[in-house]
């Protein structure tokens, strides 16, 4: 019976592998292209801080999802993943897996980088650690800037767009945007900015919907990527997640209809509401599952039925910066400590 069970599931995972398809690719208010899926590299964290890479684990994994049609990878330079994203691009190309220009790459720029002059030397620096000449998307992390001790640094975050204009003009990256920047703070940059940012990347599943903010920038134009698609579906460290589960019956039994898993729903989801998802994983199973939600849709009350769940829960709420004024998001009652290693 075990090894019955065993045979099934390979062949399920063949039979997946073989029907993984590339993402389509949305269109971006500079005329570009972006694919509608990506992969998520950032590790996490645990109680020694930001968790890395080890025996080369996600440049083979990124060499994986490329072999199975991913086309979208995103990174940040605080992941401390990118050089093994780099290799693993490399290896790509060089095997004839891919074309650069095949493959879409989205990296961030880090708080204590935000200097107007200083966004460029960043992205040189990453661009260095993943051998490319440009990157296809680069995203203002945080509108938080800091000092190299992690101390409040007196940067405006219109000063610190203009360095991103900067590098666009130069090439070094095609396409600009933002990350984790709330309704105002967006509106801003695109009052008083020379370039309407391209992309906002914000945390996005059923416990924190954020109807108000992605209908405010899909109506100027801005592609939404959703990080932490899966919300409570996935454990967390050291966080009770709440919140609907892998087998909550309102999920499987929408998963059921679709011959689906509930996190092929939840990814289906956002797609629906146009909203790029970024999942990740190192598991290939998952990789390949992912993937696979492009064969469905989900009618307009399935989608209300998940959104639902909304109660404007988060995930990613850096509240060791909650005093500083460019802080985006509520402040809570009980700061938690700094994942990044705060000096």
């Amino acid at each position: 019976m075990c090894v019955n069970k065993i045979i099934n599931f390979k062949r399920g995972l063949l039979q997946m592998a073989a029907a993984a398809t590339e993402a389509p690719k949305w269109k971006l208010n500079n005329g570009l292209e972006i694919p509608a899926l990506a992969l998520g590299t950032y590790l996490g964290f645990d109680e020694h801080g930001v968790m890395t890479s080890t025996n080369k684990q996600l440049r083979d994994t990124v060499v994986s999802a490329l072999r199975l049609g991913y086309r979208h990878v995103d990174t940040a330079a605080v992941y401390q993943t990118e050089a093994e994203i780099g290799e693993a691009i490399a290896m790509c190309v060089a095997n004839g897996t891919v074309r650069r220009e095949d493959v879409f790459v989205t990296t961030k720029l880090w708080n204590t980088r935000h200097g107007r002059a200083r966004v460029a030397e960043a992205l040189k620096d990453s661009l260095k650690k993943m051998r490319l000449d440009y990157v296809d998307l680069y995203l203002m992390h945080w509108p938080v800037a800091l000092n190299e001790d992690y101390s409040f640094a007196s940067i405006d975050y219109l000063d610190t767009w203009r360095g991103l204009e900067d590098v666009q003009r130069r090439g070094l990256a095609r396409s600009i945007g933002l990350s984790n920047f709330n309704r105002q703070q967006v509106a801003r940059v695109i009052k008083e900015g020379s370039v309407k940012p391209a992309v906002l990347q914000i945390e996005a599943h059923p416990q924190i919907v954020q109807q108000d903010l992605v209908t405010y920038a899909q109506s100027e134009g801005l592609i939404i990527m959703g990080f932490s698609p899966l919300g409570s579906l996935v454990s967390r460290f050291g966080m009770e997640a709440g919140g609907p589960r892998v087998d909550d019956p309102t999920l499987v039994e929408i998963a059921a209809k679709y011959n689906k898993t509930t996190p092929q729903v939840l990814l289906r989801w956002l797609i629906e509401r146009k909203i790029i998802p970024i999942p990740k994983t190192v598991k290939q199973s998952r990789l390949v599952e992912n993937l696979n939600i492009f064969d469905f849709h989900l009618t307009p009350a399935e989608v209300a039925t998940i959104s639902a769940f909304d109660s404007n829960k988060r995930f990613t709420f850096p509240s060791f910066w909650q005093n500083h004024p460019h802080y985006p998001f509520e402040k809570i009652k009980n700061p938690i400590r700094d994942p990044f290693g705060r000096k």
